[in-house]
C-alpha cells in the first residue's frame, strides 16, 4: 500500500507536466452542458491517465492544482468546493495504479474494467458528495442546483476518464515492451 503514496522526482515532474496540461484542457478544451457551471472537461481523461501511472498522489495533485489554476485565471479565483472534489476524483483514480499492467505493456479487458470501476467510484465519490456538500458548507448554495450539478459532473467525467483515459492507457500500453518478450538467444 505505500507503493501507492509514494513521492519520487518522476512523481514530481509528472504532477508538475501533469497540471499544466490539465489547466489547459480544463480551460479551452471543454464542452458546456445544459446544467448551469458544468461543462464535459477532457481533462478528466487526462487526470486519469496520469494518475493509473504514478499514483493517487500525483493525480490528485495534477486535478487539484490545475482546477485551481485554470479557475483563478479564467474567474479571479478557485471555486475551491470543485477544486477539492477534481482533487479527490483524481486521487481515487490513482488507485488503478497497481491493479493494471500497463507499465508491463498489457492493458487488457480486466485492466480496462478495473479502471473503469475505480474512476467511475472517484467521480461518484467526488461530484455526488464532495463537491455538493462544500458548495452547501462553503458557499450556501442551494441543494437541489449543486446536487443535479453534481450527478451531472460526475457522469461527464465518468465518460472524459473512461474515454479518454482508457484510449490513452491502451496507446501508452502499446508503447511499452511487454514482459518476456525478449528472450536471450544463443
Amino acid at each position: 500500500m505505500k507503493d501507492y503514496f509514494k513521492v519520487t522526482t518522476k512523481t514530481i515532474v509528472a504532477t508538475g507536466l501533469g497540471a499544466a496540461i490539465f489547466t489547459l484542457l480544463f480551460m479551452y478544451v471543454k464542452v458546456p452542458s445544459p446544467i448551469p457551471e458544468t461543462s464535459f472537461q477532457t481533462a478528466y481523461g487526462l487526470s486519469a491517465f496520469f494518475a493509473t501511472l504514478f499514483g493517487p498522489i500525483a493525480g490528485g495533485l495534477i486535478a487539484f492544482i490545475g482546477h485551481a489554476l485554470s479557475d483563478a485565471v479564467q474567474y479571479g479565483s478557485p471555486w475551491w468546493s470543485w477544486v477539492i472534489a477534481s482533487g479527490v476524483a483524481s486521487f481515487v483514480y490513482g488507485f488503478a495504479y497497481k491493479r493494471t499492467k500497463v507499465e508491463e505493456g498489457e492493458f487488457k479487458i480486466k485492466d480496462i474494467v478495473s479502471f473503469n470501476v475505480i474512476q467511475v467510484i472517484g467521480n461518484a465519490v467526488a461530484w455526488i458528495a464532495v463537491a455538493p456538500v462544500l458548495d452547501i458548507v462553503i458557499y450556501k448554495e442551494p441543494a437541489n442546483l449543486v446536487f443535479t450539478q453534481g450527478v451531472v459532473a460526475a457522469m461527464m467525467n465518468s465518460i472524459s476518464a473512461g474515454v479518454i483515459g482508457t484510449l490513452l492507457l491502451i496507446a501508452y500500453a502499446a508503447t511499452r515492451m511487454k514482459k518476456g518478450s525478449l528472450s536471450k538467444s544463443s
